[in-house]
This record gives structure tokens, sequence and C-alpha cells, in this order.
């Protein structure tokens, strides 16, 4: 196992330096001056006023007129010691900005994530469960239409009734526990989708295996079949979709931000894109990179948890143990 984890944490340092290296590059090669953005407002403004000069002294003093591999190597190696920069647009160190946001984020993630998770599982629980044809087809129609729903309309659906018509929740803002239930119940719904798709499948195929129908036999009740026998089998497939789910999470706290106006990693995110702050842009995408890495290595050795049988391939096993090895951890 330790490996196995080690060989994994090689693959993740790799990961994360393509993803700087790519963000890196693209961001050097749009056409617009991030210095001359800053000067002219933050956002792409009217530049023809901005002082040349300024912009000169500004590149110089945030070492933008080098030559692109020597900004590369100097950026890199400031990084591996942790240290990202200070923002272009406003001068705070990236740390601090990232660190102050993604508190909020990570609670509006979290809730989010609760809500899926009792919506998923519900749905597809119901829809195996229920004998009546016509209910199992509106529950497993209910997925489909979650995943295809745009996240900033049921946002602002979402708004127009709860906050302008029937007044229970506030529009906008982090204040409160109230200002957190639209925005999680907005970036719940396709998570929830997802994890309802995935497990009512898994279900589906766990109920028509030879040992529910022996479990079965054996006389045990439907709901011991379910939740005993099918539902932990069902599981797998589910953990392997959550990497989509945190990428769901993250892009959705994105466009959850800006429609309920929440401080966060989301609206950092956007103000930092519009303005091309390098140093920022990069120190978010680091982030949402070792989020997906570490994410993924929890569920890899998340696998032989679920089930016994599951090894991770190079680790030592009881000689005649019944296995099945870990596909795409390791070949």
């Amino acid at each position: 196992m330790t490996g196995y984890v080690a060989r994994r944490l090689g693959q993740a340092v790799v990961v994360l330096w393509a993803a700087y290296t790519v963000t890196f590059v693209v961001l050097y090669l749009l056409p617009s001056d991030p210095v001359e953005i800053m000067l002219a407002g933050g956002q792409g403004g009217e530049q023809s006023t901005v002082d040349p000069a300024q912009v000169a002294a500004l590149r110089h003093e945030y070492g933008l007129d080098q030559p692109l591999p020597v900004q590369y190597l100097h950026a890199l190696w400031k990084t591996l010691h942790l240290d990202f920069g200070g923002s272009i647009q406003n001068g705070a160190p990236v740390t601090t900005l990232i660190g102050d946001a993604l508190p909020q984020t990570a609670v509006l993630a979290t809730s989010a994530l609760a809500v899926a998770l009792v919506l998923g599982v519900g749905i597809a629980f119901l829809s195996t469960w229920v004998r009546w044809s016509w209910v199992r087809t509106l529950l497993l129609a209910l997925p489909p239409l979650g995943v295809s729903l745009p996240t900033f309309w049921v946002g602002l659906l979402l708004i127009q009734f709860f906050s302008f018509r029937i007044s229970i929740f506030p529009a906008l803002g982090n204040e409160g526990l109230a200002s957190l239930v639209l925005p999680s119940m907005t970036l719940a719904v396709p998570v929830s989708a997802s994890i309802a798709q995935v497990l009512a499948r898994g279900l589906r195929t766990a109920l028509a295996e030879p040992y529910v129908e022996t479990a079965r036999a054996k006389g045990a009740s439907r709901a011991r079949v379910h939740l005993r026998h099918a539902f932990r089998n069902a599981t797998i497939p589910a953990l392997t979709i959550v990497g989509v789910i945190v990428g769901n999470l993250l892009a959705g706290a994105v466009v959850v931000e800006t429609v309920f106006s929440r401080v966060g990693i989301g609206r950092l995110t956007v103000t930092a894109v519009n303005g091309q702050d390098i140093p920022l842009v990069q120190g978010l995408v680091l982030l949402a990179a070792a989020v997906f890495v570490a994410t993924n290595l929890v569920v890899d050795l998340l696998y032989p948890v679920v089930d016994p049988r599951i090894r991770v391939v190079g680790v030592p096993r009881r000689p005649g143990a019944g296995t099945r090895t870990l596909v795409g951890s390791a070949s």
C-alpha cells in the first residue's frame, strides 16, 4: 500500500505541474495586458488614457518585461516554496485572498453535497423500491432533467419564488444560515442528478445478481436486500464519479456565487479571470487540481473498504483470496 500511495503522490505532482504550466502558458498568450487591465479599471475598460510609462514601470515591477522562460522558471520556483506572489489587481498576497474566500465556498460545497446525497440516494432508492411503474418512470426522469437544467436558471427560479414571491430566504449575500439555503439547493441539483443516475443503475444491476436471489430465497426482507446486499455493491460505480461530482461543485460554485452575490472562490475566480490576474488564477487552478487529486486518491483507497474483493495492484494479499483488481488505479 505504501508503494501505491507513493506512486499516486508522484502522479499528483505531475498533474499539478501540468495544470500550472498550461495555465501559465495560456494566460501569457492572451493578447491583453494584465497591467493595462488593472490601470484601466480591472475589467478591461478603456485603455487609451493609460500612461505608457506607468505601464512599463508596473510591468518591470511584476517581472512581466522578462522573457517568457525566465518568468516561468521564476514563478515556478516561488510556487515550489508556496509563494504565489501578490495579486496584480490589488497587491494582496494570493494565499491571503484564497484563504479568505475558501471557507465560504467550503461551507457552500459541503452543504450542497449533503443535500445532493439525500436527494440522489433517495431518488435512486425509491426508483428501485416502488412497485408502481409510473412512479418509477417519473423518478428515473428526474436525474436527466436535473443534469440538463442550467445552474444559473435554477438559481434565478429559486430566488424568484422563495425570495421575491414568498420572502422566506434572502436572495443575496453571505449573512447567516438562511442565506445558504438557496445557493445550496441550486448547487445540489446537478450533483444529486449525477448521483441518482449512477446509483439507480447500480442498484438495478445489483438487484439482478444471483446473490440477491439467494438472499431472497433465504427469506431476507426487501429492506434487507436493498440496504445490506444491493446498496453496498451499487455504491462502487457511484464512487467512480466522485471526481465528476467534485468538478460539478467547483464549476457550479462559480455560477452560484455570482448569481447569489456570495463572496467565495467562485466570485474570486471570475474576478481574477476578467482582470487577467495571472498569479491569482494560477493559485486558484492549483487549488482546484489539488482538490481533484486528493479526492481521487481517497476514492481509490476507499474501494477495498467498500468491497473487500477489490485490491490495489501491488498490495500483498492472502494466497487463494478472491479479489478483483482496482481498475484505473494501477496496471
